[in-house]
């Protein structure tokens, strides 16, 4: 399976998409505000990724109003407000089969 998650709004996943040529590639592009993430789709990236902390975002916008900087989350949280909110996805994440590619580093894109 060759998937994008991403958002169609974000500067960043744009650049990404146009500069790799991904959609070329055979990639699923699967936006994550109008398409939500499936628990299902959540578990494999995690399986993939070795940890579902490793796809969450500190850098949503959600972050510190809702107080989560002060606390101690663990692996059921992190699942959680992903699933709850889209934007606590770190994006892109690109799945190529039995690897995946989590952010916007160099290294990944």
């Amino acid at each position: 399976m060759k998937k994008l998650y991403h958002l169609s709004t974000c500067s960043t996943c744009k650049k990404i998409i146009a500069d790799t040529g991904i959609k070329e590639k055979g990639f699923v592009l699967q936006d994550i505000k109008t398409e939500k993430i499936t628990a299902e789709q959540l578990d494999e990236m995690a399986k993939l990724a070795g940890s579902y902390e490793a796809l969450f975002s500190r850098r949503s916008q959600q972050f510190r109003p809702m107080g989560l900087h002060e606390q101690t989350l663990t692996e059921k949280d992190y699942r959680r407000l992903i699933l709850q909110e889209y934007t606590f996805l770190k994006r892109p994440v690109a799945i190529d089969g039995k690897k995946i590619f989590i952010g916007a580093e160099v290294k990944n894109v």
